[in-house]
């Protein structure tokens, strides 16, 4: 049996960015995914099927069943090595210093928010932006967060359709930046982007988004990580309080492999962490263990298209490039919500995606006229409901023995509401941008889920301590979304990371 000093569960944002500082300080680290490594290609990733749910990438061979509040109602699993980085637009937002803050409105009468501060995460956030080689522009969104270096590239030139977006926000009296971006437009020691069209919910086929298969992991292999991919754990072994080994399998030839550990780090998402730590049975070693899977959060999020009265892009750009924040705190007409959330605009989607979400006729006589198309997506802090949940099913074990996964979610009265005043303000915005009408798209993936495994100072309403150490395990860590209390209303991925590196150091010092 192979033994490690340490064990990382998941290759994205919480397990990669944990395991730098163990490796920094030399430990031997294994890390175990269950996806594969995604080839980097124009046909696999530019063609019809590039897009996440359509790739080979979005796993099915452990179902999520969700009979309430999924876009369908079975799902799959996000799997590649570097996780969703490797598919998302790159979004890389810090939260605010007071989405950290305890909020009556947004965690309800016993709120505690979250037993970190914004300054406890400032230096690991400017860590993270240097890993990621984030662009971006400061100093103009009225909720900007203290920072204490300026971001590593500068911003790029926008689209036209962005500078319409942009000026219409303007004469609306809000202040519209550009977004933080893990895309590499300066280091011409490698590809810079092409500004292609394909690039959120795609992998880049050149190589020039700043994923963490593309700008961390390699690093981290050279200096004596292994990496595993295509495996699935399915068991933590424990004995006398501490996880002893890991049990897993093989997608590629089903063989069953065990490793053992001195410490373990648990970053398999919001979804595949609960569901390990639940297979597992931790939960009864835990004084918090009856929170494991519930107060699942992944944002109220909704695209506001314009349909415009020609081609919106004709440039046929990627422009995902402006942010507005001005309503994150607020609306001043609206004085009953003392947090809205953020509006980021969004470019024309393909039509091979629109023809996977409206499937049959409709999606090929509808995805011609995308061209039409360019929006903002709005995105609401949702509330944090303990009904909202993953369970597991143990009378309908899948393919590799694991557990049935069961998912619960509705949104609450106040997200909706807040929805509501976003909506109105985003189609404002596109109208003055050239918009005749609008269309607005719900989005019910999993993409931002966090929850699920929280941390808090009340060992009874959260399952991990401020170190994100496992209650009643004294060698199990969990570092990816799952840890937060509260969603904030910002792309969760750069926070992930800087918590993760935080936890790292703090694992990394550990005798």
């Amino acid at each position: 049996m192979d033994s490690y000093d340490a064990i990382v569960i998941g290759s994205g944002f919480g397990g990669s960015m944990a395991a730098r500082p163990l490796v920094d300080a030399g430990m031997k680290v294994l890390m175990l995914e269950r996806g594969d490594w995604v080839n980097r290609s124009a046909e696999e990733n530019w063609g019809p099927n590039g897009s996440i749910e359509l790739s080979p990438f979005y796993d099915k061979s452990s179902l999520l069943h969700v009979p309430v509040g999924g876009n369908k109602p079975t799902m799959g699993l996000y799997s590649c090595v570097g996780g969703p980085s490797v598919f998302y637009g790159g979004v890389s937002f810090r939260f605010r210093e007071a989405d950290f803050e305890k909020n009556e409105q947004i965690e309800g009468k016993d709120a505690q928010g979250w037993p970190i501060s914004y300054n406890d995460l400032e230096r690991y956030y400017t860590k993270a932006e240097g890993i990621l080689n984030i662009s971006g522009e400061r100093g103009v969104d009225p909720t900007e967060p203290r920072d204490s270096a300026p971001l590593p590239q500068q911003i790029s030139p926008l689209a036209n359709i962005s500078h319409r977006v942009k000026s219409s926000a303007q004469k609306l009296g809000l202040n519209p930046f550009q977004l933080p971006l893990a895309i590499n437009y300066e280091d011409t020691s490698r590809q810079t982007c092409l500004s292609c069209k394909t690039c959120d919910t795609f992998a880049c086929a050149v190589g020039a988004k700043n994923d963490l298969a593309t700008t961390l992991i390699p690093g981290l292999m050279s200096k004596g990580m292994t990496l595993l991919p295509n495996m699935v754990v399915t068991q933590l072994n424990t004995r006398n309080g501490r996880i002893i080994s890991v049990d897993c399998i093989s997608k590629i030839t089903r063989q069953q492999h065990t490793f053992k550990a001195g410490k373990f780090i648990l970053a398999a998402g919001s979804l595949g962490s609960a569901h390990i730590l639940l297979s597992s049975g931790l939960q009864q070693f835990n004084p918090g263990g009856h929170v494991v899977g519930r107060y699942l959060m992944r944002h109220l999020n909704a695209i506001i298209f314009g349909i415009f009265p020609g081609i919106a892009d004709k440039q046929g750009r990627f422009h995902k490039q402006l942010a507005i924040l001005d309503y994150y705190f607020g609306h001043p007409k609206v004085p009953e919500f003392n947090k809205l959330g953020s509006l980021q605009q969004m470019p024309t989607p393909p039509a091979s995606v629109v023809e996977n979400e409206l499937k049959g006729v409709l999606g090929k006589v509808l995805s011609p006229a995308v061209k039409l198309l360019s929006g903002l997506l709005a995105i609401v802090e949702d509330q944090p409901q303990y009904n909202n949940a993953l369970t597991i099913d143990t009378a309908f074990p899948d393919e590799f023995g694991l557990p049935r996964v069961m998912i619960n979610h509705t949104y609450s009265d106040r997200d909706k509401a807040a929805m509501k005043v976003l909506t109105g303000e985003a189609k404002k915005i596109m109208k003055g941008a050239g918009a005749l009408t609008h269309y607005t798209h719900g989005i019910r993936t999993f993409s931002h889920a966090v929850g699920t495994v929280r941390m808090g100072a009340n060992e009874k309403t959260s399952a991990l301590d401020e170190s994100c150490r496992f209650r009643g395990i004294d060698n199990l860590f969990v570092t990816d979304g799952s840890v937060m209390p509260t969603s904030a209303a910002l792309n969760p991925s750069l926070t992930i990371a800087a918590n993760a590196l935080r936890v790292g150091e703090l694992i990394s010092k550990l005798n």
